[in-house]
C-alpha cells in the first residue's frame, strides 16, 4: 500500500511540474503555427487525459509537437483556413487508427539507436541555446520555437549573441535566481530528500517575484511578453467561442486528403522516436508498445479535429520533463492534462503572472541532462559507425528543425547501414580442417541485393582446387538474386574450377540441400599417413581456436554416419575425470578424432596401459598425449596427506582413493616440503600444481617404462609421447614434448 501510496505521490508532483512547463508550450507552438492559441491548451488537454489514458507507455507525454509547427502552418496557408485543417487533423487521426489496428508500428523496431540517442542530445542541446534568452528575458520569440532561423529573422545563435545587449532585468533576476534554487534544490540533501518538487518552488518564487517587481517599477517590472499568456475569457460561452470548429463541407475537397496522409506520416514518425527515445531515459528501462501508441494518438488527433485542437504527437520536451520531475506512470501525464483543463477556463489571470524564465530555468536543466558530456563521450567509444550518424542527427536537427534534422539523420544513418553490408556483408574465415583448409563464409542475416556484388567477389576469391562452405544457419532471408548466384556457383562455376562445395543451414523453401563435402573427421587415410608431429600440430591449432572462439564448423549427423563402421583416431588422451577438462573441447577434435582414457589424477595403471597399447598398436593413434592441469582435486588431497598417518579412506570416506593417492605422492617425493605448520589455502594449491606436473612428467616416462609396446612404437618413430597442463583458470595449455619428437622444449599457448 505504501508503495501503491508513493508511486500516486510522485506522478502527482511530476504532472504538476509538466502542466507549468507544458502550458506556455501549449500557447508558444500554436502562435509559431499560425493557430488560434486556444487551439494548443486543447490539444495538451487531449494528449494528457485522452491519450495519456490510452497509451501503453508509463513516461512519454504528448501534446502539440513543436516538431510539427512548420508543417501545421504550411497547411493552414495551403487550406484557406484552421476550420478547414481541422478537417484534415480528423483525418490523420483516422489513418494513425488504422496503422495502430494493422500494427504498423513495427516501423520503430527499425530505427538505428544512434539515431535516437542523437534526437536525445539535440533536443537538449537546443532547450539550452534556446532557453538562455528567455532566461535573461530576451527572446520575444515564443515558447516551443525550436527552428534554428526564426520568425524574427534571427537563428539561435544570433539570439544568443544579441541578448547580451537587450534584456529584461527583472525576468533575468528571476532566471538566474530560479537556476540557483534548482541546483541547490539538488545538491543540499534536506532540499532533495523533501516531498515539495524542486520545479514548483522555482514556479510559485517567480510568481512571488514577479508581483514584487511590479511594486518596484522599471527597470525591475517583468513585461507581459515574458509572461505566460493564457487567453482570458468573461464567461465559458466566450472560452468556447475561442475554439474553432471542424468545416465539414471540406471532405470533398482533395487537398485534404493530401494534407491529412501528410499530418498522419509526420507525426506517427515523430511519435514513433520520441517513444523510442523516452523510454531509453527511463529509469525503469520499461519498453512501450507502438501499435497501442499509435492508436491511442490516432483517437487523440480525431478528437482534436472535432474539437478544435492541433495534432498531437508524443513530445520528447514535455516527457524529459516528466521523467526527470520523477513520474513512475501515465497518471502523471493524465494529471497535467486534468490542470490544463481545470487551471486555463478557472485561474487565467494567476497563471498569466508566471514569468517565462523560472520555467526557462527548469527546461534548462533538463536540457542539460539529455545533452550530458558522457552521452557523447560514450558515443565516440563505439566507433564511427555509431557515431557519425549520430552527430550528424544532432547537427541537422540543432541548424535545421526537429523533422528536418530527424530525415537527415536517418538517411545518414541508412547510408552507413547500407556501406556496411556492402562492404562486410558474410563473415569469411579459413578454417584448418583435417582434410585440408576450408573457407567457411557466415552469411548475415539478411542478405539483400545490396550484398550480392560482395558475395561474388567472396567467391571469386576461393582459389581452384579449394573447398568453401556456405553457411546460412543465422540467415532469416536471403534475396532471390543472391539465390541464384549461390546456385549456379554451386551447380556450375564451382566444380568447373575444381571446387568442393558445401551448404548447411539453408531454408527448405529455397531448395537447397544441406551437405558437407570436406572431410570433418580423421579417416584411415589421414591416420595412415600423418606423422606425429603433424598431429601434436592440429592438437596445437585446434587448442588456439577453441582458446580463440573460433571453433570449427562439424556436421555431427555426418560424423556419426562415417564413424559408425570405423574409427581412426589421431591421438590417445589420458586425462583427469576433472569436468573443466574435456579434451575434445579442449582441442576443438570431433568425432573419432581422439581416444580418450580419463582417471582422476591422470595416473598409470595396468588399465591405462592396456588402453593406450591398444589405441596406438591395433586402433593407429600416431600421439599419445597425458594431460595434468591446475587445481585438481585428487592431488590436492595426495598432497594434504603426504607424510600423514591418515589414509583417504579415513580423510574422505571413499574406500578405493588411496590406490590413486599413493600413485600421484610418488610424483610428490622430493617436490613437497613440510613444515610442522599446516600450508596455508595459497601454499598447499601452489604445491598441489607443482605436484600435478611431477605427476605428468612421471607418467609419461612411465608409460614407456611399464609397456614394451609402447616403448617399440616410439623406438620405431610410429608414435610420440607428450606430456602437458593445462590452466583451468586462464584456459591455456603447457605442452612438455618428451619422446619420439626430438628436444623441442616447452611450448605454450595461453
Amino acid at each position: 500500500m505504501s508503495s501503491t501510496v508513493s508511486t500516486v505521490l510522485a506522478d502527482a508532483k511530476s504532472g504538476l511540474v509538466v502542466f507549468f512547463v507544458a502550458l506556455p508550450l501549449c500557447l508558444g507552438i500554436a502562435l509559431a503555427s499560425g493557430a488560434p492559441l486556444m487551439a494548443g491548451v486543447v490539444a495538451g488537454i487531449i494528449g494528457g487525459t485522452m491519450v495519456g489514458l490510452l497509451s501503453g507507455s508509463h513516461t512519454s507525454v504528448s501534446g502539440p509537437a513543436a516538431g510539427l509547427s512548420a508543417v501545421v502552418a504550411a497547411q493552414i496557408l495551403s487550406l484557406g483556413s484552421f476550420s478547414a485543417f481541422l478537417m484534415a487533423v480528423i483525418l490523420a487521426g483516422m489513418i494513425q487508427v488504422g496503422l495502430g489496428i494493422v500494427k504498423g508500428g513495427f516501423i520503430s523496431e527499425f530505427f538505428p539507436s544512434s539515431v535516437i540517442k542523437g534526437l536525445l542530445a539535440a533536443i537538449g542541446l537546443i532547450i539550452i541555446f534556446k532557453q538562455i534568452p528567455h532566461l535573461v528575458g530576451h527572446d520575444s520569440d515564443p515558447e516551443g520555437d525550436l527552428s534554428f532561423s526564426q520568425p524574427d529573422l534571427e537563428t539561435t545563435f544570433s539570439e544568443l549573441f544579441r541578448m547580451f545587449g537587450d534584456f529584461q532585468l527583472g525576468a533575468a533576476i528571476v532566471g538566474m535566481a530560479s537556476v540557483a534554487l534548482l541546483v541547490l534544490w539538488g545538491s543540499w540533501k534536506p532540499l532533495k530528500t523533501s516531498l515539495f518538487p524542486a520545479p514548483v518552488a522555482v514556479v510559485l518564487f517567480g510568481i512571488g517575484a514577479g508581483l514584487w517587481f511590479e511594486h518596484l517599477g522599471e527597470p525591475w517590472i517583468i513585461k507581459p511578453s515574458h509572461l505566460v499568456q493564457v487567453p482570458v475569457a468573461g464567461d465559458l460561452v466566450e472560452l468556447f467561442g475561442l475554439l474553432p470548429r471542424p468545416d465539414f463541407s471540406q471532405w470533398t475537397n482533395p487537398a485534404i486528403y493530401t494534407a491529412g496522409m501528410t499530418l498522419a506520416i509526420v507525426a506517427s514518425l515523430e511519435t514513433l522516436l520520441n517513444l523510442k527515445a523516452v523510454d531509453r531515459i527511463d529509469p525503469q528501462q520499461r519498453t512501450s508498445p507502438p501499435n497501442q501508441e499509435l492508436f491511442a494518438q490516432g483517437i487523440g488527433n480525431v478528437a482534436c479535429g472535432l474539437i478544435g485542437g492541433l495534432p498531437i504527437t508524443s513530445v520528447i520536451i514535455r516527457s524529459s520533463v516528466n521523467v526527470n520531475a520523477g513520474g513512475k506512470t501515465k497518471l502523471a501525464t493524465m494529471i497535467h492534462g486534468i490542470l490544463l483543463l481545470i487551471s486555463v477556463p478557472l485561474i487565467p489571470a494567476w497563471l498569466n503572472t508566471i514569468p517565462l524564465s523560472c520555467l526557462a530555468a527548469i527546461l534548462l536543466m533538463t536540457g542539460i541532462k539529455l545533452a550530458s558530456p558522457s552521452l557523447i563521450k560514450r558515443m565516440w567509444s563505439e566507433g564511427r559507425y555509431q557515431f557519425i550518424p549520430f552527430a550528424a542527427t544532432v547537427s541537422a536537427i540543432v541548424f535545421t528543425d526537429l523533422l528536418i534534422g530527424i530525415v537527415i539523420g536517418l538517411l545518414v544513418a541508412v547510408g552507413f547501414i547500407l556501406n556496411s553490408n556492402m562492404r562486410r556483408p558474410v563473415h569469411r574465415v579459413v578454417e584448418k580442417h583435417l582434410g585440408g583448409d576450408v573457407v567457411h563464409i557466415e552469411l548475415a542475416n539478411q542478405v539483400s541485393f545490396l550484398n550480392r556484388a560482395a558475395l561474388a567477389t567472396a567467391l571469386s576469391d576461393i582459389p581452384s582446387n579449394g573447398r568453401v562452405l556456405l553457411d546460412a544457419q543465422s540467415t532469416d532471408y536471403i534475396d532471390p538474386d543472391v539465390r541464384d548466384l549461390i546456385r549456379d556457383f554451386e551447380e556450375q562455376t564451382g566444380p568447373a574450377n575444381g571446387i568442393e562445395v558445401s551448404l548447411i543451414g539453408f531454408p527448405s523453401e529455397y531448395r537447397f540441400e544441406d551437405q558437407i563435402r570436406y572431410v570433418d573427421y580423421a579417416t584411415g587415410e589421414l591416420q595412415h599417413t600423418i606423422t606425429p608431429r603433424q598431429v601434436l600440430q592440429i592438437l596445437q591449432d585446434g587448442h588456439e581456436r577453441a582458446r580463440t572462439g573460433r571453433r570449427l564448423t562439424r556436421d555431427f549427423s555426418r560424423q556419426v554416419q562415417a564413424t559408425a563402421v570405423s574409427q581412426h583416431p589421431l591421438a590417445v588422451a589420458l586425462s583427469c575425470i576433472d569436468s573443466r577438462t574435456p579434451v575434445e573441447l579442449i582441442f576443438d577434435l570431433g568425432m573419432g578424432d581422439i581416444f580418450s582414457i580419463r582417471v582422476a589424477g591422470n595416473i598409470i595403471s595396468r588399465e591405462v596401459l592396456a588402453s593406450a597399447e591398444y589405441g596406438c598398436a591395433v586402433a593407429g593413434a600416431k600421439l599419445m598425449i597425458v594431460i595434468g592441469h591446475t587445481g585438481c582435486g585428487a592431488v590436492s588431497t595426495a598432497v594434504k596427506l603426504f607424510g600423514s598417518q591418515l589414509t583417504a579412506a579415513d580423510t574422505t570416506g571413499c574406500q578405493h582413493l588411496d590406490v590413486i593417492v599413493n600413485e600421484i605422492q610418488r610424483a610428490a617425493t622430493g617436490v613437497t616440503s613440510y613444515s610442522t605448520e599446516e600450508p596455508s589455502t595459497s601454499e598447499l594449491a601452489a604445491m598441489a600444481n607443482v605436484v600435478s606436473r611431477g605427476n605428468v612428467l612421471r607418467a609419461v616416462k612411465e608409460l614407456r617404462q611399464q609397456s614394451r609396446t609402447l616403448d617399440n612404437l616410439v623406438r620405431e618413430r610410429r608414435i610420440a609421447i607428450v606430456g602437458a597442463m593445462y590452466d583451468i583458470t586462464t584456459g591455456g595449455i603447457e605442452f612438455v614434448v618428451e619422446d619420439g619428437l626430438g628436444e623441442m622444449g616447452i611450448q605454450r599457448t595461453a
